[in-house]
């Protein structure tokens, strides 16, 4: 169930529109293609990504279609010279869609990284088009929120972590960043709506304005304790966190004479490291040793990382602002490119390549999938990016799409691979389990595991080996060379 309207058709770029006019205009729409959407380099300058959206994905893709308000919508866009922008008969054609097209992606939680397919699409060269913008808006999003989680609750050492961005969130897109703070990690979000609709744990406190509107202190904690006995954790930080606790320190005891416990206090500001040891001073010579801390205040991996370096007596963080936005860096930058076509008389696949002044942005041809292999130890050795079409050359080698001078043998090694039915026939096939947030959480969860420590730390972390098949490479490298004009 999703939390907004399911009707993404019109959640695109008007220039897919315009293609899918030009593609109906040339009699194309019967032609067959193939999509990849990849990123090109790693968020937040770490070693990983977890990957997040697919659910989204999936309700998007089940929802496709052009109402009649959409196409009423269409008919009175205009070109510069006050002509209608788009043909009747493209218009007909548009009410009467509907998607045929196969969709396979990595599932949610995965771990993955640059210049590897995470999602691929073939179908009608339209449908494929018509799918790029809401198919990028899903997967890139999600997943940076879902990495930028897996980060903060790597630095938090097991401790919960609770996501509470959604006030500082972009709009409604807070919700699904709350499911991908979940999948990355997170033990529960304070967002109520993605709570009901996920089926997430929720979690949350008081307020300051709780606190400020009572005559004083003592007496909100007070009421708040009476109205939550089981799940009472107080804001101390109001006017001053040392008498702040005290007050809590009061109310704990009461509690604990009418056979009820203080469940913890949060501090949201000042000194988080200096004044949670304070307050567990104060709270262990009361005898409230059971009494948590939770600290928030804009805090991220690093802030994390530093307050338990100087071993601060911490219970829980709640992580808002710079999880649910991804403060530090605003996108994920995944494309999605086609990289073949499908011959009409004779059903073979032919190779379609982006050739850029750029190295980095060379595109890969193919129909393609991903192979993850293993050391015996289960941990990762390196993932190869293939046709699927064409297979695998025994030798198993990969090469660095940008330096063929680094490769790596693999053959010998376990192996999966990743991309995995979500669409057949432009019908849904990804299953409850595979939509399901927590399962997704506890996939990546094992799929961090399996990384090395060189490529988990934070600053300058260890490159991961990902290429292309030995074989793939060498067809893209002749195929540049043809369309250069150089063979």
């Amino acid at each position: 169930m999703a939390p907004v309207d399911t009707n993404y058709a019109l959640l695109t770029d008007l220039y897919q529109l315009t293609m899918a006019q030009g593609y109906w205009a040339a009699g194309k729409t019967r032609e067959e293609a193939c999509f990849h959407m990849f990123f090109r380099d790693y968020p937040f300058e770490g070693g990983y990504a977890v990957a997040c959206g697919m659910a989204q994905l999936a309700d998007m893709v089940e929802g496709f279609r052009f109402t009649e308000g959409d196409i009423d919508y269409l008919a009175g866009l205009k070109t510069a010279d006050g002509r209608a922008l788009f043909d009747e008969g493209f218009l007909s054609y548009l009410a009467d869609f509907r998607l045929t097209c196969d969709i396979d992606a990595v599932h949610e939680g995965t771990i993955v990284f640059p210049y590897e397919p995470i999602v691929r699409v073939k179908g009608s060269i339209v449908e494929c088009q018509l799918l790029e913008t809401a198919l990028l808006n899903c997967v890139n999003f999600q997943t940076l929120i879902a990495t930028k989680a897996a980060r903060v609750c790597r630095a938090a050492k097991g401790l919960p972590v609770a996501e509470f961005g959604l006030r500082r969130a972009q709009g409604l897109g807070g919700v699904w960043a709350s499911r991908a703070a979940v999948v990355g990690g997170c033990s529960s979000t304070s967002d109520v709506l993605a709570g009901r609709v996920f089926d997430l744990p929720v979690s949350g406190t008081h307020a300051h304005s709780w606190v400020m509107s009572f005559p004083d202190e003592l007496t909100a904690f007070r009421e708040y304790a009476r109205s939550f006995p089981h799940n009472c954790i107080l804001l101390v930080d109001t006017y001053d966190v040392v008498e702040g606790v005290r007050n809590a320190i009061t109310v704990g005891l009461e509690m604990r004479e009418r056979g009820e416990r203080l469940t913890a206090i949060r501090i949201d500001s000042g000194d988080l490291s200096w004044l949670a040891k304070l307050a567990r001073g104060m709270l262990d010579e009361a005898g409230l040793e059971d009494v948590g801390i939770v600290l928030s205040n804009d805090l991220d991996e690093h802030l994390i990382k530093s307050i338990l370096e100087e071993g601060t007596p911490v219970t829980s963080f709640g992580v808002g602002t710079k999880l649910a936005t991804a403060y530090d860096q605003p996108t994920l930058g995944g494309v999605y490119k086609l990289s073949a076509v499908r011959d009409a008389e004779t059903g073979e696949w032919i190779d379609r390549l982006k050739i850029s002044e750029s190295a980095a942005k060379l595109t890969t041809p193919g129909v393609l999938d991903v192979r993850r292999y293993y050391h015996e130890n289960g941990t990762i050795a390196g993932d190869m990016v293939f046709d699927e079409l064409r297979g695998v050359e025994s030798a198993q080698i990969i090469v660095d799409p940008l330096d063929d001078m680094r490769r790596k043998w693999l053959a010998g090694k376990r192996f999966e691979t990743l991309l995995a039915p979500l669409a057949r026939g432009g019908e849904v096939v990804l299953g409850a389990e595979e939509r399901n947030a927590q399962a997704a959480r506890q996939r990546a969860a094992k799929g961090l595991e399996t990384l090395d420590e060189s490529q988990l730390r934070m600053l300058n972390p260890h490159t991961y080996p990902v290429g292309l098949e030995l074989g793939l490479f060498e067809r893209r490298r002749n195929l540049v060379a043809v369309l250069r004009g150089l063979a």
